[in-house]
C-alpha cells in the first residue's frame, strides 16, 4: 500500500513530462492516489496530451488561477471528478519578460503586480477555492514550489520578490487554517530544467552555483528529489508540519560563498 493510498489531489502546473508538477502527479499515483490535473489556455490541449502519459490517464480541468469565475467555479469543477481533496499542489509561477534578467531597478509595477499575483496570491486564492472541498477530521495537505528566497539571485529579479511573497504567504495560510487541520507547505527545489526555467535569462548561472556549492551531487536535469519530498509533504507522515519550507537543493542553503 502507497503512502498516499486512496487520497484524491489536485496537482497544478503539469506542463511537460520534464516538470517537478508531472513528477508529483506521477509518484503520487504510484502511490496510490487519485490525482485530477488543471490547465488553461493554450497550454490546456499539451497538458491534455501530457496527462495520458501518467501511470493512469487523469483528467485536466480548466483553471486559471488570476480568473475570478473559474475559481468560483472550481469547486464544482472538481467534484465532477472526485467528491472531496485531500491534497492540492500549487506550481504556478511567471513574471513578465521586464521583471526578469537584470531589469529589476527598471521594472514597471504592472508587470511586477502580475508576477505577485501568479506567483504568489494565487496560492491563497487557490487554496481557498479548494478550502470547501478539505475534510477537517482527515486534514488536508497543500504544497507549493518555490526557489529559496532568502538571498538575491542573479537576474531572478521580480520573480524573486514574488517568490518572498509565497513563502511569506505560506506562512500565513498555515497560521490562519491550522484549526481546520489544513497544513501548508513549500518545497524549495534546485535548479530544475523545466518549462519555466527556460524562460529566465542566464539560468546557466544557477547551474554553475549548485555544481560549485552543493554538497550532494545535484542533476538539473533530475525533478524526482522535489516531487518525492512534496509526495512525503502531501502524505500522513507530516501531519504536524505546517508553514515549513522544506529544501530539496542538495544542500546549497546552507552552505556559504
Amino acid at each position: 500500500m502507497g503512502i498516499l493510498q486512496g487520497k484524491n489531489l489536485l496537482v497544478t502546473g503539469v506542463l511537460t513530462e520534464s516538470s517537478i508538477a508531472f513528477h508529483i502527479a506521477k509518484i503520487a499515483q504510484e502511490e496510490g492516489a487519485n490525482v485530477l490535473l488543471s490547465s488553461f489556455g493554450r497550454a490546456l490541449s499539451i497538458t491534455n496530451r501530457i496527462a495520458t502519459r501518467l501511470p493512469k490517464p487523469a483528467p485536466v480541468i480548466e483553471l486559471d488561477v488570476t480568473n475570478d469565475e473559474h475559481l468560483a467555479g472550481l469547486a464544482d469543477s472538481i467534484k465532477e471528478h472526485l467528491p472531496h481533496l485531500d491534497g492540492l499542489v500549487h506550481s504556478i509561477g511567471f513574471a513578465p519578460e521586464a521583471a526578469l534578467g537584470g531589469n529589476f531597478l527598471n521594472t514597471e509595477w504592472p508587470d511586477v503586480a502580475t508576477a505577485v499575483h501568479v506567483s504568489a496570491y494565487s496560492y491563497k486564492s487557490l487554496t481557498m477555492a479548494c478550502k470547501p472541498l478539505f475534510t477537517q477530521s482527515t486534514g488536508a495537505s497543500v504544497v507549493g514550489l518555490t526557489f529559496d528566497a532568502t538571498v538575491a539571485w542573479p537576474k531572478y529579479d521580480w520573480m524573486g520578490v514574488a517568490k518572498a511573497a509565497l513563502e511569506s504567504t505560506n506562512r500565513y495560510l498555515a497560521r490562519d487554517l491550522g484549526s481546520e487541520n489544513i497544513r501548508c507547505n513549500l518545497i524549495a527545489a534546485g535548479p530544475i530544467k523545466t518549462m519555466a526555467a527556460k524562460s529566465i535569462p542566464g539560468f546557466e548561472e544557477f547551474e554553475d552555483v549548485w555544481n560549485e556549492r552543493a554538497p550532494l551531487l545535484w542533476d538539473c536535469s533530475d525533478p524526482i528529489p522535489s516531487a518525492q519530498g512534496a509526495v512525503a509533504l502531501l502524505s500522513s507522515f507530516f501531519t504536524k508540519t505546517t508553514g515549513e519550507i522544506i529544501h530539496v537543493d542538495g544542500g546549497v542553503h546552507a552552505i556559504g560563498g
